[in-house]
């Protein structure tokens, strides 16, 4: 047995012999994997510290998942903060903008079309969001940015001051809360509602519109006018307008009776949003931001309803978008990142904060945003009012013309009795120095003087 056994090793000690012997060629040697190649990129945000959180669990998320690279989240104070960075050269590879900021950035260059690197990536984007929001961030048949957030104005409600089943009960007239098609509610009823909260003898108010360009403009819309007299290439608003001012008429006996609104001298004391909180205004209109805010209060119960419609509805609101540098070092890298920062995934972790209505529809349907459990009850409003957001034409300064026109559009909601025809042709041609300014002097060409022989 122990025989047989020694002749079997061997017999295998010849055979490996055989085939490694000195006639073979030595083997290769086995050569070391290249190393890794770590991407610096920097993410550029701004926002609440809530808000700057969720971005920094997203970047920290990808960083984990991926080798390649390593993001760095930048974040500025403002929004006008990171467009000054970005203005003197500091321009993060991928970065947050709203769409007001489009223009500047195309004018100078400084970001690049994303539609070729988002069909690389076979992101296919078609159902997920709005034609409204592809095409606000869309220029030159391109999409320049990926829309990431778009927040429609609608107007809160305080539950207190606000009682729908209380005004039902006495015969008033109210929207039907409980039908689970989409909420509507007209100007008459938006009045009803701001009389019922207002109670001169506890303090309370009904109703605050804010006297800006974005406050006033759902209700021009709604009745019929127009905001601006081109969408293409405007040159004046269009407040003077009869369709626009006949909306007017309608809209600003509501808007601006003293009786329902808050005075000038209690906004001189506290903001608006401050007299919602202390339980002292009925309504007040705003975007998702005041959502956050206004759950930190202790004990305050608030809804939201859409904009009111006289003839169609319609409102305004914020859009943001991911966008990409033109002199990122790396462009496939950071046009990864922002396939991460846009995915279903990463913006399901940024909308608990409660600031973002999301531009992609399939998180904005999911309970992620919704919070059934969380205030307001009928999150779905903003779902529904995206519908109706009208998208202003690029302009190259849009905090200009809000400066431009401001004075006139306080005048039509603080006067009692005022001049619509005058105010509204004073609002237009404010406009028309910062949209149609005229040209400088200074500019055109110097005629030769001619001489005499």
């Amino acid at each position: 047995m122990a025989t047989r056994l020694l002749g079997a090793m061997l017999t295998a000690c010849l055979a490996l012999t055989a085939c490694t012997g000195s006639d073979d060629p030595d083997p290769e040697p086995t050569s070391a994997p290249p190393p890794i190649v770590v991407v610096d990129l920097e993410f550029g945000v701004w926002g609440t510290d809530e808000e700057v959180a969720a971005y920094r669990d997203v970047v920290e998320v990808y960083d984990q998942e991926t080798d390649e690279v390593n993001v760095e989240v930048t974040t500025y104070a403002t929004h006008r903060a990171l467009i000054d960075a970005i203005e003197q050269g500091d321009v993060p590879d991928v970065f947050l903008a709203d769409r007001g900021d489009l223009a500047t950035l195309l004018e100078e260059g400084i970001t690049q079309p994303i539609g070729e690197r988002l069909d690389e990536r076979d992101v296919d984007f078609g159902d997920d969001y709005s034609r409204a929001a592809l095409e606000a961030f869309s220029f030159d048949r391109d999409l320049q940015c990926m829309p990431y957030g778009i927040s429609p104005l609608v107007v809160y409600y305080n539950t207190a001051l606000v009682d729908f089943e209380r005004m039902a009960e006495r015969g008033l007239e109210v929207p039907n809360l409980n039908d689970e098609a989409r909420l509507r509610w007209s100007l008459e009823e938006l009045r009803v509602a701001a009389e019922f909260a207002t109670r001169p003898r506890r303090g309370t108010s009904g109703l605050y519109v804010p006297p800006t360009l974005d406050g006033l403009s759902p209700f021009v819309l709604s009745g019929g006018g127009r905001i601006f007299n081109d969408d293409d290439q405007p040159t004046s608003l269009d407040f003077s307008s009869d369709d626009s001012r006949s909306a007017l008429e309608q809209a600003l006996p509501v808007l601006r009776d003293p009786r329902l609104t808050l005075t000038p001298d209690q906004l001189a004391r506290r903001t608006a949003a401050t007299w919602f909180e202390r339980g002292k205004l009925g309504m007040i209109v705003g975007d998702r931001s005041l959502t956050a805010e206004f759950r930190r209060v202790p004990g305050l119960e608030f809804g939201v309803m859409p904009m009111p419609i006289i003839d169609d509805a319609a409102t305004v609101g914020g859009l943001t978008g991911i966008c990409i540098a033109a002199d990122t070092p790396d462009l496939a890298e950071s046009a990864d990142l922002l396939v991460d920062i846009i995915s279903t995934e990463s913006v399901q972790r940024v909308v608990p904060a409660g600031y973002l209505v999301p531009a992609n529809q399939t998180v904005a349907l999911t309970d992620d945003f919704l919070q059934p459990t969380r205030q307001p009850a009928r999150a779905d409003v903003f779902n529904d009012s995206v519908r109706d957001l009208y998208v202003p034409p690029l302009l190259d300064d849009e905090a200009a013309l809000e400066e431009a026109v401001e004075p006139g559009i306080e005048l039509l909601l603080n006067v009692e009795i005022p001049d619509i025809e005058a105010l509204t042709t004073q609002i237009d041609e404010a406009s028309q120095a910062v949209l149609s300014p005229p040209d400088d002097p200074t500019d055109e060409p110097v005629e030769p003087e001619s001489s005499d022989d």
